[in-house]
């Protein structure tokens, strides 16, 4: 690719897209330019990458720039750096926090959001994406073969970023709780070590999703298929399906409404 990227932010998000896009090769070292409000974070990366000494050097020659900050430093980003953006450069928020027309109001050009997950560390991320109006499917094209660095790229609404981030962002963090509990439960029932118990339930969530996406089966296709007509199995599904839809429920309930917060939030600390 010979577009020139620019990172401005160079937290965890920041840190995470310089190091996939050096490692994959997309970018050049030439092409990434990188600043960050604390200098000193970034001086190290000199000789991979094009450390820049502000984030309006970042910007100029970029054709796409990825805005990595929290909702509190966006608008005093995006009035440091309008003047510098190129006329058809695509701005790209990753936070899902500041709506299109919040930025907007600054920034009239090409504007996407790109939501990755930590699963992005082993190049599986399913990294959700939104553009306004303005985008074309050229940029769209080549955003999307930025981010395929890290795993599958999927386009959804506006609207739907933040159910799909429950789903894809918050997940590992979902799935992680719940299996933490099941092999704190187990280990109350066996002398096996607790990393013996991480390792076999890992490698059997690992199992259970090849085989369910490589089969195309559902749910209820592994359910039927393990857990038998008055066996064991069945005993333990009926406890979870029982259970578990009043907990699931309240998950979904608790973090929506969270994020409607964190998005008002945003939006006043934006606007004010």
């Amino acid at each position: 690719m010979d577009r020139k990227i620019g990172i401005i932010g160079y937290g965890s998000m920041g840190r995470m897209l310089v190091e996939k896009f050096m490692d994959s090769q997309c970018v050049s070292a030439k092409d990434l330019l990188v600043a960050n409000r604390t200098f000193e974070k970034i001086v190290h990366l000199k000789d991979k990458c094009t450390v820049c000494e502000s984030n309006r050097e970042a910007t100029k020659e970029a054709d796409i720039v990825f805005l990595c900050v929290r909702p509190v430093d966006m608008k005093d980003i995006l009035l440091e750096i309008k003047e510098h953006i190129k006329e058809d450069s695509l701005l790209v928020s990753l936070n899902g926090s500041i709506m299109f027309e919040q930025i907007e109001q600054i920034c009239k050009g090409k504007i996407a959001k790109a939501i990755p997950s930590v699963t992005a560390e082993v190049n599986q991320s399913q990294t959700l994406v939104c553009y306004n109006e303005q985008v074309t499917d050229a940029d769209k094209e080549c955003l999307t073969g930025l981010l395929s660095c890290m795993g599958m790229v999927i386009e959804l609404p506006e609207h739907e970023m933040g159910m799909g981030s429950e789903l894809v962002s918050c997940m590992p963090g979902f799935i992680a709780a719940i299996f933490q509990e099941l092999c704190e439960s187990a280990k109350k029932h066996t002398s096996l070590s607790e990393s013996q118990i991480a390792r076999m339930v890992l490698h059997t969530m690992e199992g259970t999703g090849t085989l369910m996406l490589e089969k195309e089966y559902s749910f209820e296709d592994v359910i039927s298929r393990v857990a038998t007509k008055g066996g064991i199995t069945e005993e333990g599904t009926k406890v979870i399906q029982e259970q578990f839809p009043v907990v699931a429920d309240d998950v979904f309930e608790k973090t929506l409404e969270k994020r409607r917060q964190t998005t008002e939030k945003a939006r006043e600390s934006f606007e004010g």
